[in-house]
């Protein structure tokens, strides 16, 4: 089985996202065979890949960063995406953390680079605004020779 998981970031511009979810639908629409998805189902990014995956058919494996990481989610409809994803997961990894800390992040993001095949990062190039961001995440995957595609457009900026 195919594993390929996912980091990127939360707030994805308008620019970005028909580019970033035709790129993602060619990715996993193309796969033959048994696919697993791995995503911490955070907004933007992991969702839309998380989305996608099981539109493809693929098992959705969440990695969930912390026991309070629905605290994390501010805006409503996130916070029910999320919930409408983790239920249609076929499996869930829980870091073992109380709350979601910069830590927590970084634990799940290498959980899903050590445990994937590929990396999807939908990141624009720029540094990690925290421990445990995008930036660290693909980073810590290429160091593990790990196959990372970044999707993104050239010349958008997230702010």
């Amino acid at each position: 089985m195919k594993r390929i998981g996912v980091t990127g970031h939360r707030f994805l511009p308008a620019a970005v996202l028909e580019h970033v979810e035709a790129r993602l639908r060619e990715l996993l629409g193309r796969h033959e065979g048994p696919l697993e998805a791995l995503s911490s189902l955070a907004d933007g990014a992991d969702q839309l890949f998380a989305g996608i995956a099981l539109e493809c058919g693929a098992d959705l494996i969440a990695v969930i960063p912390s026991r309070a990481y629905e605290e994390d989610f501010q805006d409503p409809a996130s916070l029910a995406r999320y919930r409408s994803l983790k239920r249609l997961a076929a499996g869930e990894v829980r870091m073992d953390f109380a709350r979601s800390t910069d830590e927590a992040y970084y634990a799940a993001g290498t959980f899903i680079a050590d445990s994937c095949d590929r990396l999807v990062a939908v990141w624009d190039g720029l540094p990690a605004r925290g421990h445990g961001g995008t930036a660290e995440i693909v980073a810590y995957a290429r160091s593990l020779g790990k196959p990372v595609t970044v999707l993104w457009c050239e010349g958008v900026s997230r702010d």
